[in-house]
């Protein structure tokens, strides 16, 4: 017997999210209802396509090679079935992003009230992580990362408009410890740095005109959270490089001084990409009109 093709689609999503609970929320099922669909997928197969254990589930070798065919199938039967929806009344579905801290709370998150207020039949669900990841391996239609994250082979569509660093002190650390007036000041002096995922502690890079600084400060802390890095420069523990949304306030109010500025121009802000192809599924295709629609001051 041929087993329904909405079996098959909840085993790729249990295999996508690693999780019986999750692929349940995402299909509007329950937990049991979901594992009793796929044990009855794997009876009519006469194989077992999941390994489970209480703390995770994944596909077995069969269950592996299975998707590996019916992958691209099952995501252009979605996709058709999209589209045939956004034809009635506007397009439908989740778009699954994937997307760094900064990235989604600075740029991303202004802009999605406004997408989801005009397209209420879309579900947008975005995976804060800062590590480098398969966005297609990963089930997300797309991802957002800066310029020089990205490959050569995805379609990348601006996402806001330029950003830049600053450089900030605590008044009470610069009473203490001076201001600096070229970057290399900053050597010896207590700063707090950004550690990414992968490890890398990037060193901070100074730009004036044409001459360009790179230099590794020290200080008494390491941290991957940008939230850990403010409450520490506040508190006068060091010198601070940071996007500057993140202190904004921070020095509207003095209780940062900004340091370095001339040193410090804005960038090339972050870019959503994805995957090349023919057909993109609705809610992505509707979502990329929407930021290519968009004012450069608006998206800024």
């Amino acid at each position: 017997m041929r087993p329904p093709l909405a079996d098959l689609d909840l085993l790729a999503g249990v295999a996508r999210h690693r999780s019986f609970r999750r692929a349940a929320q995402e299909a509007g099922l329950s937990p049991s209802s979901l594992s009793e669909r796929i044990r009855a997928l794997e009876d009519a197969l006469g194989v077992r396509l999941l390994h489970r254990t209480t703390r995770s589930v994944g596909p077995t070798e069969a269950g592996a090679a299975l998707l590996a065919r019916l992958g691209p199938a099952l995501r252009e039967i979605g996709e058709a079935l999209a589209e045939a929806g956004g034809a009635q009344g506007g397009a439908g579905g989740t778009l699954r992003i994937n997307a760094p801290q900064s990235a989604a709370q600075l740029v991303l998150a202004p802009l999605l009230p406004r997408f989801l207020a005009a397209h209420p039949r879309v579900t947008v669900e975005v995976v804060v992580e800062d590590g480098f990841i398969d966005i297609v391996e990963g089930g997300f239609d797309a991802g957002i990362r800066y310029g020089e994250s990205l490959a050569r082979d995805t379609v990348a569509v601006p996402l806001g408009g330029p950003q830049r660093y600053v450089l900030v002190a605590a008044p009470a650390l610069l009473a203490r410890c001076g201001t600096p007036a070229a970057p290399r000041d900053l050597l010896g002096l207590p700063c707090i740095r950004h550690r990414f995922p992968g490890g890398n502690l990037p060193p901070w890079v100074f730009e004036r005109g044409a001459e360009s600084v790179a230099i590794r400060p020290e200080g008494p802390l390491v941290t991957t959270d940008p939230h850990v890095e403010r409450a520490a420069a506040l508190a006068g523990a060091g010198f601070l490089m940071t996007f500057e949304e993140w202190v904004s306030e921070d020095i509207a109010s003095g209780r940062l001084v900004p340091l370095l500025r001339e040193w410090l121009p804005p960038f090339e802000g972050p870019f959503l990409y994805y995957a090349s192809r023919r057909h993109l599924p609705a809610p992505l295709r509707t979502f990329v009109a929407f930021l290519r629609a968009l004012p450069r001051d608006a998206a800024e």
